[in-house]
């Protein structure tokens, strides 16, 4: 379609959208909302047992509480977009209150008599500026001054990280849901250094909940919740960060030589398209760009704030019980080929010549994906390797490097450029990935003298090493620096180790400075503790000037690194399955599907973790595991599987040349699957049929891993992960 039709599309599925809230939305939820925030003054509300009983509070914290722990990014899930006070969602106003009360009063209890600060800020979401203003009052309330952005409306996640650490705060409440479909919402949560909250401070904090809900049912008065005035002094909007994160920027990628790179290229003619998905990423690059001296090289794309995304992975879709056509969102992570259909790329890139680059972030600026429009001659590399290409017409393509390929790009680059400016040598140098993460990253790691630490998936996990390695560097400067990874083997980082590269295969990624970062408390730190699109996209910029300096294309660029570093690991499959409709609006409906979505979910991880964790144990071998899956699957091969690993929260299936992890969402019904290996159509065909086995239990395997054993696997999945997670901290 052209862009007039997609934009007629698009208007109609939004008017879709919000007319089915609309519809299922009760009047009597319509009419009052819980907390009246228009009213500046200072309010106070009675949480009575009538209306814990009501709005089901026991039975949302039980909920909540179960997510808390393993949470990445917060407690995320659908909201009522048009009434956020509205309680059959698992985010609403009320929910929102709970959690902030319970984990100021955690806070205060850890840091007694201690002036407390915090940040309150959000990306683009439905209802950001609702839960932002609510989070402020109600710490105000509690004592604690709470930060917000100035000047700007919107800030990054990864700004917000940054100010609590180079600040010595103590912590922050950033309202997000990273690229998830735009009906959900959460509040990640920061501890003191802009880091994600651990599982047990979690568990602290609603453990605090569980006693607000508890007094407002044995309290005659209820429990008294208190909302400061909008102009509480307590509250203040007095950062927007720019130079202090511009300062830290020049030490890592927005070197002298990346800027001369990007300002040769500009002078050159390069332009480059900078898409947002109508996140909060313009609002805060264009001042940060400036600050450094950048050109003015990009087109702006889909600039304009917009929860709805533009329309970016939003479609029609047969609904699965009545065939009937339903509004679906896909989420706007531009790394699946569903949502860059979605895209329009194909009559915006039109126009565009050969060698155009797009960097792509998320809504909240943590995510990074490259794509280029490319002659249309390269489609026989790209199609070998599995990487996803748009067609515009005959002679060029649009094609979209998944982070597995772009963050391969870009960690070369740096090790180059660190190289010619004479520095590589002078550390030790590591990297930390996720176990999904690509093992063409490892490939390139080994043969340029990288150490690498493999860790379970989230972001939170890569922090948790980077503080391992900075306590060694803090009680041991001159030893050498020895960790142990989620495969449980034992890790020499060598003497003084920096980050070469941190990140994972959904997008996110960090680079750690030469010096340490230091706050202005003293505090230090390998990198920050956040992953930052805006620390990429400098980086990938760079790499952009570099290759239309030397009229190179991505692909090209990218087939000479295989070539170089005798890459094996070639291609790589992602897929995922959501069980429900995360936009259906009626919330009884959609909690239903969810619920028998997490089943299926469950069902199918058992049956691979619960094979995982009798190989480590023991109970089975190699061959056996073999066999088992050869009678659930008798269509694919295991003849030559070499074994299969628990990664602390998934289940690994290595071969020679490829492996398969399966692992499920923890606070979702959805099930991930990721493939990489020499093989696409190899890759492709092992991931779908693996990811959609139906988790039954065959009798060879009943047979070699009893009932009992496999009543316990969940409680032995956590006993090891939390092992390894405390293990050298």
């Amino acid at each position: 379609m052209n862009l007039e039709e997609r934009h007629q599309y698009i208007k109609s599925l939004q008017e879709e959208y919000f007319a089915a809230i609309e519809v299922q939305t009760p009047p009597g939820i319509k009419q009052q909302p819980i907390f009246d925030l228009n009213n500046k003054g200072e309010i106070t509300f009675r949480l009575t047992k009538e209306m814990v009983a009501d709005w089901k509070l026991g039975e949302w914290l039980d909920r909540y509480r179960q997510e808390a722990t393993h949470a990445i990014g917060g407690v995320r899930g659908p909201q009522n977009v048009l009434y956020p006070w509205d309680v059959r969602f698992p985010i609403n106003q009320l929910g929102v209150a709970v959690a902030t009360i319970g984990k100021a009063l955690a806070l205060r209890e850890a840091n007694p008599g201690k002036e407390l600060h915090k940040i309150a800020g959000g990306e683009v979401r439905y209802n950001t500026d609702h839960y932002v203003g609510l989070i402020s009052r109600l710490q105000a309330a509690l004592g604690i001054f709470t930060h917000q952005p100035k000047g700007i409306h919107l800030t990054t996640i990864w700004m917000t990280s940054f100010l609590i650490f180079m600040n010595d705060y103590a912590g922050g409440e950033y309202v997000t849901a990273s690229h998830s479909v735009s009906s959900k919402t959460a509040t990640k949560d920061l501890d003191n250094e802009g880091a994600q909250f651990s599982a047990e401070v979690s568990l602290g904090f609603v453990d605090k909940m569980a006693q607000i809900v508890e007094q407002a049912k044995i309290r005659p008065e209820g429990y008294v919740i208190t909302l400061a005035s909008k102009d509480n002094p307590k509250i203040i909007q007095d950062f927007d960060g720019f130079d202090l994160y511009a300062e830290h920027l020049r030490r890592v990628v927005a070197t002298p030589a990346n800027l001369d790179l990007i300002k040769q290229a500009a002078t050159a003619g390069m332009r480059l398209m900078f898409e947002t998905v109508g996140g909060c990423m313009y609002q805060n690059l264009v001042p940060l760009f400036d600050r450094l001296g950048m050109p003015p090289l990009f087109d702006w794309h889909n600039s304009e704030e917009d929860p709805f995304f533009h329309g970016v992975g939003k479609v029609w879709r047969p609904n699965l019980d009545t065939g009937k056509p339903e509004f679906f969102d896909l989420s706007c992570d531009a790394s699946l080929p569903e949502v860059q259909v979605t895209m329009g790329y194909e009559e915006v890139l039109r126009d565009k010549p050969v060698g155009y680059t797009i960097l792509i972030t998320d809504p909240d600026g943590d995510r990074l994906v490259m794509a280029q429009v490319e002659r249309a001659e390269r489609r026989e590399f790209l199609e070998k390797i599995g990487i996803d290409f748009l067609v515009i017409d005959q002679e060029k393509i649009i094609v979209f490097y998944h982070p597995a390929y772009t963050f391969l790009l870009i960690m070369d680059f740096h090790m180059r450029q660190l190289k010619a400016a004479g520095q590589w040598d002078k550390h030790s140098r590591i990297m930390i990935a996720t176990t999904p993460s690509p093992r063409s990253w490892d490939e390139w790691a080994k043969a340029c003298g990288v150490a690498v630490l493999t860790t379970p998936v989230g972001f939170k996990e890569i922090q948790q090493v980077m503080k391992k390695v900075e306590k060694q560097l803090r009680h041991q400067p001159t030893s050498e620096v020895r960790l142990t990874n989620i495969w449980g083997k034992e890790v020499s980082l060598g003497l003084d180790p920096r980050l070469v590269f941190a990140g994972e295969e959904s997008g996110g990624m960090i680079i750690g400075p030469e010096d340490l970062v230091v706050s202005r408390g003293g505090r230090q730190a390998l990198a920050m503790r956040e992953k930052s699109a805006g620390e990429a996209s400098i980086v990938a910029a760079a790499l952009a000037a570099r290759l239309y300096l030397q009229k190179k294309l991505l692909s090209e660029h990218l087939e000479n690194i295989f070539n170089e570093y005798n890459i094996a690991y070639r291609s790589y499959v992602r897929s995922d399955i959501t069980y429900y409709n995360e936009s259906e609006p009626d919330p009884i409906k959609m909690l239903q599907a969810r619920t028998a979505g997490e089943l299926t979910r469950d069902r199918i991880d058992l049956y691979y973790v619960g094979l995982a964790l009798a190989r480590r144990e023991g109970l089975v071998d190699v061959v056996q595991v073999q066999a088992i899956l050869h009678e659930a699957l008798p269509g694919l091969d295991f003849s030559n599987l070499e074994d299969i690993l628990f990664t602390g929260d998934a289940t690994y299936l290595k071969w020679l040349d490829m492996f398969v992890q399966i692992r499920k969402s923890k606070n979702d019904a959805k099930l991930r699957g990721y493939a990489n290996g020499s093989e696409k159509g190899r890759c492709q065909h092992y991931l779908k049929e693996l990811l959609n086995y139906s988790g039954e239990v065959t009798p060879l395997y009943d047979k070699l891993i009893s009932g009992s054993y496999r009543e316990t696997v969940y409680h032995q999945q956590d006993k090891i992960y939390y092992e390894y997670l405390n293990k050298d901290l």
